[in-house]
């Protein structure tokens, strides 16, 4: 497996970078919160992301996409990480691009993801129900009805859940809580009876929602208790293409970081030239580039649909989060007093780093999975 970017991956990056640094900077995100905006993101953004092609990365030439994959998605989450760019790419052109393109019958297909990759139908997934990453402990039930089902239940920490068109649920429809067999995806319109949605504002002003479900009526995506067999690849291609947002996030605090070292005299010389700053600073370089390493060799695990792709996924995510806690923590540090202040950046990095490390399963999470995957 080479650890190189593609000429056609390279391309996607850049162009990524300049866009979000032109139209979205972390000034955009600051008055989304200020404002605080009913969305929580900016659809005239969305829609030029789209226009851009990158919500159809996943999603076949036939429905519109251009099937370009993950490696190239994590690109532009990488860039997006980089100004913490307030978007629905993860929830809508991730999880619900690949949900419905690995589950969906071609009914299915035809109806939503033309909508989803033009920009104009957002999605959800509605899984945890734990206060922790816990994606098999499912309680929500699906009663049948006829030709359909009727699900009641509880989700929280839906990303994009109060702005979502379709949600995709996971229910119960047998086994037991915690059990992986048993677990059947289903799609219910947001608008759908007895369905809830309360907005929660994270710490990071990113998006999320509880979902309350009662007798809610649902149509079921893919196969009858087979939904585990779908959430893995999906939940890992989730978990991979996060780690590069949180890389180029962890990468950006360093930059920022770095440059603060080189600005900043303290006894007329540069704090940079301090020994001990030096060692932090070299740490978190040193951390970034094999976060790096590990990022690319899942995405490029995903794409090939490699052996080990799901033990690369949790690599990369146990090392992003670490790499993303070092990185956001010690920004705040060495900027001192004024890392300390809502009016300087810094801190909305480590503000992102506490929400992105518990999304989609935390170190110690992805640290046990990835033994067990290599048989300890």
């Amino acid at each position: 497996m080479a650890l190189i970017l593609s000429e056609d991956a390279i391309m996607v990056r850049d162009t990524a970078l300049d866009f979000f640094r032109e139209r979205s900077p972390i000034t955009a995100l600051r008055k989304l919160r200020d404002d605080n905006d009913p969305d929580g993101f900016s659809r005239s953004l969305w829609r030029q992301m789209a226009e851009l092609g990158w919500t159809g990365f996943l999603v076949a030439e036939d429905q519109g996409g251009s099937g370009f994959g993950v490696t190239g998605l994590g690109q532009v989450m990488e860039a997006a990480g980089r100004t913490l760019a307030a978007t629905p790419l993860l929830s809508t052109g991730l999880l619900g691009a690949s949900l419905l393109d690995l589950a969906g019958s071609a009914e299915q297909k035809d109806e939503h993801l033309p909508p989803l990759v033009a920009g104009e139908r957002l999605f959800a997934l509605a899984l945890e129900e734990t206060s922790r990453h816990a994606p098999y402990r499912i309680a929500t039930t699906a009663v049948a009805d006829g030709t359909s089902y009727r699900l009641s239940g509880n989700k929280r920490f839906v990303l994009d859940g109060h702005v979502a068109d379709v949600l995709i649920v996971a229910a119960r429809t047998s086994g037991a809580v915690g059990d992986r067999d048993g677990i059947t995806l289903f799609l219910v319109p947001a608008d759908a009876p007895g369905v809830s949605r309360t907005r929660t504002i994270m710490v990071d002003s990113r998006n999320a929602a509880i979902i309350r479900l009662d007798n809610t009526p649902a149509t079921v995506l893919g196969r009858i208790g087979g939904g585990a067999d779908v959430l893995d690849v999906v939940l890992d291609r989730a978990r991979a293409c996060l780690a590069a947002e949180m890389l180029g996030s962890s990468a950006e605090a360093f930059d920022r970081t770095l440059q603060y070292l080189k600005d900043r005299k303290q006894f007329g010389v540069q704090i940079g030239s301090f020994q001990a700053l030096k060692h932090r600073a070299a740490q978190m370089f040193c951390e970034i580039e094999v976060t790096r390493s590990s990022v690319l060799a899942a995405l490029s695990a995903l794409d090939e649909q490699a052996n080990d792709a799901a033990a690369l996924a949790s690599l990369a995510k146990a090392k992003a989060n670490d790499t993303i806690f070092l990185c956001g923590n010690e920004g705040v540090q060495i900027h001192g007093g004024i890392g300390m202040t809502d009016e300087h950046e810094i801190g909305f990095f480590m503000k992102r780093a506490r929400v992105a490390q518990a999304t989609f399963g935390d170190a110690a999470f992805h640290r046990d999975r990835y033994a067990g995957l290599m048989g300890y």
